[in-house]
């Protein structure tokens, strides 16, 4: 039972992470109907100007998290307006352009902070909690918390702004969103930019769990890219629970297979999508190919 509980816990806070990547592709590719290949990038950006501003300036957490989310928002924005050229023309070049992004940001992470990467101490300092004789890391629950925080504020902007209106016109119907008034690329760069904040804030929190390097972004982009699809490309709720998914997946793999824990989640994650194919919460989006 104890193992049990403390590897629900860990998986929880792991989800909680992949939940977050998953909304910010999920975020692009309903407003522009392109998956924003940069994303894991600019989470690894993130988890670095996080770690440097707590580490080296000793700012507090919270601060440093908002500073992370304000760069990369800003990185979001730069990404959006140099392939709006591109909307609606090459979608070919603006896929690859996002994975030239991705390509630059790890460079450039490289000769800033180095190749060798760093280990990130947890913000929170006290002791792990105890409940029915599992010892539960207080920073795992913090990790949840502020995770759910950020999908509710999310869904908020989406359904109450009128910003968010407008980004969820745009995703039903472009043309008549465009038609209506609607301004599309503004729309976009929103998204693009929300979608970076999110890929900080997933990078921040993860920072401390994990270890922060310029490839760091890969294996949890993946992961995050995964839930995605798990949940339906595209969906905002799909995006939440294929993240949770696949962070319990992930946590209970480990624990049970250990060297074979990331092929026994593949496995698991190929099965799931064979049996459907378009995620849990699959639905119509934007496709402008």
């Amino acid at each position: 039972m104890q193992v049990f509980l403390q590897t629900l816990v860990g998986g929880l806070s792991l989800g909680a992470v992949y939940a977050l990547v998953a909304l910010g592709f999920a975020l692009v590719y309903r407003t522009m109907g392109l998956v924003n290949f940069a994303h894991a990038d600019v989470l690894m950006i993130g988890a670095y100007v996080a770690s440097t501003f707590t580490m080296s300036e000793h700012l507090p957490f919270a601060v440093a998290v908002i500073a992370a989310i304000v760069i990369t928002g800003l990185i979001g924005l730069v990404i959006e307006r140099m392939l709006r050229p591109l909307e609606g023309k090459d979608f070919d070049l603006m896929l690859i352009g996002t994975i030239g992004f991705g390509i630059v940001l790890e460079a450039l992470a490289t000769l800033i902070w180095g190749a060798t990467g760093r280990a990130v101490p947890s913000p929170v300092s006290s002791g792990p909690l105890h409940f029915l004789g599992a010892s539960i890391p207080t920073y795992d629950l913090v990790v949840v918390g502020i995770a759910v925080a950020a999908m509710v504020a999310l869904t908020l902007f989406l359904e109450r702004t009128r910003h968010g209106i407008a980004m969820q016109a745009v995703a039903m119907d472009y043309d008549a969103a465009s038609a209506a008034g609607i301004n599309v690329g503004r729309s976009n760069a929103i998204a693009f930019a929300i979608g970076a904040g999110l890929a900080a804030l997933a990078g921040a929190l993860v920072g401390p769990l994990l270890y922060v390097s310029p490839s760091m972004g890969g294996t949890i982009g993946v992961d995050g890219f995964a839930a995605a699809i798990l949940g339906g490309f595209g969906s905002i709720p799909g995006a939440v629970i294929g993240g949770v998914v696949m962070g319990l997946l992930s946590s209970f793999s480990a624990g049970h297979f250990h060297g074979y824990s990331d092929l026994v989640t593949f496995i698991v994650f190929a099965a799931l999508v064979m049996i459907r194919p378009t995620g849990v919460f699959g639905e119509r989006t934007v496709s402008r190919a």
